[in-house]
């Protein structure tokens, strides 16, 4: 007897067991993967730029000058320093390196870097603040190196941390590590930030929802946005040659903000610690590659 192959509509469970519709799952795969057709139509109907290898290339180099000069700031963290003196740091190391600052007058932003103390979640503006031991402060740099863009940030301790900031920053970084774990070809925008919020509730922290990740590379902000919060199975499909960055901001209460009268800095509306890591992913045809790597 001969077998009839069984056909699988759009709305059936996926055959490969996943638990989703077939058409949120294994029914385009064959398609993501071969990036070079989707070029034209992922511009098209998302605005997004699929880069090349030229492209990543650039962004490579953008992300190890941001590497080392998030590990400069890093050497000079301490009790003592103000957030002003962060910013000269980067500012003059980015300039000094042929790379611009990107923040530096984006949007009207007045500084090169994103200083964010304690409960400021992000967009901190660097000025007179002064880092005391045990705060937590995250350092957020973009530079611009012949014409690509890098963007990455990491969340560091001030002299000896006490076991709020200790838990606040390893959830911080576990739910990056979550979320990067997510990336694939035929996977989408969905599971990164379901896997983030799973993992950073199980925990007893929240997810802001008001800032996201974002494509980068040719700009500071492209298509598309990246919520790090939602539900498995849903937006965009994921295929080779995207390009966006993963920035969870996790706070140790709840996620609500308030954004301050300067309209750039956004505090946790209880009180609470906020920290936040951030890497620049590119999408490969077997996974992912970061193109601003550290270890987590």
């Amino acid at each position: 007897m001969k077998h009839r192959a069984l056909k699988v509509r759009r709305n059936d469970p996926c055959p490969c067991g996943s638990g989703l519709k077939y058409k949120k799952c294994c029914m385009n795969r064959e398609t993501i993967l071969d990036a070079g057709q989707n070029r034209d139509l992922y511009y098209r109907k998302y605005n997004i730029r699929l880069k090349d290898e030229k492209d990543i290339e650039g962004i490579r180099r953008a992300g190890r000058l941001a590497l080392r000069t998030l590990d400069l700031v890093g050497s000079h963290i301490r009790p003592g320093i103000t957030t002003e003196e962060i910013n000269t740091l980067v500012h003059e190391f980015t300039i000094q390196h042929g790379a611009i600052p990107a923040p530096l007058h984006y949007r009207g932003f007045p500084k090169s870097v994103c200083v964010s103390v304690n409960e400021v979640i992000c967009h901190g503006i660097p000025g007179d603040r002064i880092l005391k031991d045990g705060d937590i402060v995250n350092v957020d740099v973009t530079p611009i190196l012949k014409g690509y863009y890098a963007d990455t940030n990491m969340t560091f301790f001030v002299g000896t941390p006490g076991p709020d900031a200790k838990k606040i920053v390893a959830v911080a970084a576990q739910c990056l590590k979550k979320g990067m774990s997510m990336v694939r070809p035929g996977n989408r925008i969905g599971d990164i930030g379901w896997a983030i919020q799973i993992y950073a509730e199980s925990q007893g922290c929240s997810v802001v929802r008001e800032f996201v990740g974002h494509g980068v590379g040719l700009e500071f902000h492209e298509p598309p946005q990246l919520p790090h919060y939602g539900r498995k199975g849903d937006g965009i499909l994921l295929i080779p040659g995207m390009v966006f960055t993963i920035e969870p901001m996790i706070n140790l209460g709840r996620k609500e903000l308030n954004v301050l009268s300067d309209n750039w800095t956004a505090v946790t509306r209880d009180g609470s610690l906020s920290a936040q890591f951030e890497q620049t992913i590119l999408v490969t045809k077997t996974g992912f590659e970061s193109l601003t790597p550290f270890d987590l």
